[in-house]
């Protein structure tokens, strides 16, 4: 009988194109994956991988086989989740994924309520992008993952995640108070060009939503400064260094020389939401968090 952890070992490999990494991403050791692949090969009778250069590539009867393994783990794990679990009690681990300030806003206040009603629930959180945090999920490493999708760089699904919104998190432009434009109501983004900019680095999604700020005016922004954490962002607002473009969840009360100027024509904002396996629908704490974090969000705008 094939054993399923040679099949998952397995599909592991296919996805991640090494046993190394493949390793990683199971929490295995890159010997105990090799060990499960030879198993599966004894077990199955033919050969699943071929060597080609530093690498591994399956063979053709090893992506069939990976196909297979891939059907009966999304069974399993469908299974597990929902009519193995208690739908009362959600308990054991739930891994999730989150970008920065979501994690600062919405999953931080999460923890809080899950201590404060001493849930058996064990979540772990890793902050990253949410590109990243999809691809986390997709493949099976996290289990939900917070992402964001800007009104002007959407964000790619596949087609077995189920994604749901939460609210939407609108983004102001920052500037120093005795900024020129820290007197108005509203900008658009021709009053904006000229302007030295903080920004996230290059081919992050924030990045990006700037940028797309300029599209149609035929600029790109002058950015000065690369930094990844929003604090930083207003930190050199604070100093009238920069100006910056920083979404309201997770920011917090901003200092006194710091100024939110709302930015129209078009406005900028993200959707926030969830995005989990399909398997885990009934999941009993994926529905808990889920839960939790609509009534976070709230109806209204961040």
């Amino acid at each position: 009988m094939i054993d399923i952890g040679s099949l998952r070992a397995l599909a592991a490999v296919e996805q991640h194109g090494s046993v190394i990494a493949a390793s990683e991403s199971i929490g295995f050791s890159p010997s105990a994956v090799s060990q499960q692949v030879k198993k599966l090969e004894k077990e199955a009778g033919f050969t699943v991988l071929e060597r080609r250069g530093r690498g591994v590539l399956l063979t053709e009867r090893g992506q069939a086989l990976a196909a297979y393994g891939r059907r009966i783990l999304a069974e399993l794990e469908e299974l597990q989740s929902t009519l193995l679990a208690d739908p009362a009690k959600p308990e054991g681990k739930l891994r999730v994924v989150a970008f920065s300030t979501a994690c600062r806003g919405l999953v931080g206040p999460l923890l809080g309520r899950l201590a404060a009603a001493g849930t058996m629930l064990d979540v772990s959180v890793l902050a990253e992008d949410p590109r990243e945090a999809v691809a986390r999920v997709a493949n099976g490493e996290a289990d939900l993952g917070l992402v964001h999708n800007w009104n002007s760089v959407p964000l790619v699904i596949p087609e077995h995640l189920t994604l749901e919104w939460l609210c939407e998190d609108v983004a102001d432009v920052l500037v120093h108070r005795d900024h020129p434009l820290a007197g108005r109501t509203e900008v658009e983004p021709a009053h904006l060009v000229g302007e030295r900019w903080i920004s996230t680095p290059n081919g992050a999604i924030c990045n990006e939503a700037l940028l797309r700020i300029f599209t149609g005016l035929g600029r790109v922004p002058n950015i000065q400064v690369y930094d990844p954490d929003f604090a930083t962002h207003i930190a050199l607002v604070q100093q009238g260094a920069v100006v910056a473009l920083v979404p309201r969840l997770g920011r917090g009360v901003l200092p006194p020389e710091v100024v939110a100027v709302p930015v129209t024509n078009p406005a900028q904002a993200r959707q926030v939401g969830i995005v989990y396996r399909r398997t885990m629908t009934a999941s009993p704490g994926i529905r808990h968090v889920a839960a939790i974090l609509r009534e976070i969000s709230g109806p209204a705008e961040l």
